[in-house]
């Protein structure tokens, strides 16, 4: 079993359609010992903002997803990551869609699996520093609809670059952590002269009040480094217009916070991410909950 304070510092919470991902972690598991990860997330995209930061009401939609993860130590600094979460989607607007597609109209529950994740991340340093560089390919699990506000997803190919530092603040505050992470997303064309690859960037400060239980606190900032603004978007051609969310090129600002606590054999957290600031981008809240369950192989 993974001793619990290196299980509370590599903790953390990531909320991005893949509500949990051990991807994020700068710490790795103890080789041949794993976990199993089974989220849910409830995201409520409550209107939009617009290029000058005017919200724009409208356009409401509802998506919550359920994840499936496992995490395994391969060496004593390597750990690989297999992800894929199942999505339901439905627009919720009491006006007209933007889209004008009748998937958003219909105000009904689409659902899907989404996208198939893999990664491998290698750590360097002790039990009381890690500097971990990572890389993710994410692949649709199938050719699912990506048109509309009411998508599972965006159903495009990624792939993610980056890496994550944490630090136990052991001579300062033994019970505190310090975390952050930056990553680089490849994602392939959406249409001609438009690929939009983004950077984000988290940080979180995680403290445990007791053996068992671990609260943390942070931000995340993303930014999507090409497509157009919702500006462009509303006088685009009408096959750019119902895939906005794909071109959309977003800045935003989320906190988050959580707390987790561990029962000896599994891990059970909540977690809530705000949306603070963005510029053409959603407006909302997000929610997270779900447990690890840990085993080891080495025995």
């Amino acid at each position: 079993m993974i001793s619990s304070p290196r299980r509370l510092l590599a903790r953390t919470i990531v909320v991005l359609l893949l509500p949990v991902s051990a991807f994020a972690q700068a710490f790795t598991p103890p080789p041949r010992v794993g976990s199993v990860t089974f989220a849910w997330q409830w995201v409520d995209n409550t209107g939009h903002i617009l290029t000058d930061g005017t919200f724009l009401p409208g356009g409401d939609s509802v998506t919550t997803s359920l994840l499936g993860e496992v995490d395994y130590g391969v060496t004593e600094r390597f750990a690989v990551t297999a992800s894929v979460p199942f999505v339901f989607a439905k627009y919720t607007g009491a006006n007209a869609p933007f889209s004008g597609l009748e998937r958003d109209a219909c105000r009904c529950w689409h659902e899907s699996f989404q996208d198939f994740a893999i990664s491998g991340r290698y750590r360097f340093g002790d039990e009381f520093w890690a500097l971990t560089p990572q890389v993710r390919y994410i692949t649709p699990s199938h050719d699912y609809p990506y048109q509309g506000e009411a998508v599972v997803g965006g159903n495009l190919h990624q792939l993610l670059m980056g890496v994550n530092a944490a630090w136990r603040l052991a001579q300062v505050l033994p019970k505190a952590s310090v975390e952050a992470g930056y990553t680089f997303g490849l994602v392939e064309t959406v249409v001609e002269g438009t690929r939009p690859n983004r950077s984000n960037v988290t940080m979180s400060f995680g403290y445990a009040l007791t053996r068992a239980l671990y609260v943390h606190g942070g931000a995340l900032f993303t930014k999507t480094h090409s497509g157009l603004t919702a500006f462009e978007v509303g006088t685009a051609p009408p096959d750019q217009r119902v895939q906005a969310d794909r071109l959309l090129k977003m800045r935003f600002w989320h906190l988050t916070g959580g707390i987790s606590y561990s029962t000896g054999f599994a891990d059970l957290f909540v977690a809530v991410e705000p949306y603070v600031w963005g510029r053409d981008t959603h407006d909302g809240i997000a929610y997270t909950a779900g447990a690890t369950w840990y085993f080891d192989f080495s025995r």
